[in-house]
């Protein structure tokens, strides 16, 4: 089963981010082992400590970025992409959502690919929503079944 991190800067507080999180994340738990690692708010230089650490402890995983500025992804490319690699004998995906500052060139430079969600820019509370319903999405596309809404 293909292991996938999400690595989010910032603690969900309100409950109905916490609940659609949830919502998704048992979701693609018939698709998926899904890990969900929150790193502290700071500042950036302390976030890119804690994120360069993270990003140490993920071994060989292909590591991909949420980038405003990188390349724009729709749901059909990104099912495409998840499923190359995991054909390509990649078994362990991350991704991460950087803090409201962005993430310093370091952590930018390990990511193998920095992926967008178009150029509107998003609460990262609700990136990780968005980013935990396209991976879902992606499944359901992967496997070629129907999406419920």
């Amino acid at each position: 089963m293909l292991k996938i991190t999400v690595i989010a800067t910032g603690k969900l507080k309100e409950r109905f981010w916490k609940e659609a999180c949830e919502e998704y994340r048992k979701r693609l738990g018939g698709y998926v082992n899904l890990t969900m690692r929150e790193l502290p708010d700071s500042t950036r230089e302390r976030e890119a400590d804690a994120q360069l650490a993270a990003i140490d402890a993920l071994g060989g995983a292909h590591l991909f970025l949420l980038d405003i500025r990188g390349r724009e992804t729709g749901s059909e490319a990104l099912a495409e992409r998840i499923e190359t690699l995991a054909v390509s004998g990649k078994s362990h995906l991350a991704f991460l959502i950087g803090g409201s500052d962005g993430v310093s060139r370091e952590v930018a430079d390990r990511a193998a690919e920095h992926l967008s969600f178009g150029p509107v820019t998003l609460p990262h509370n609700l990136a990780r929503v968005v980013l935990l319903e396209q991976l879902y999405r992606a499944e359901k596309i992967i496997h070629r079944e129907p999406y419920h809404k």
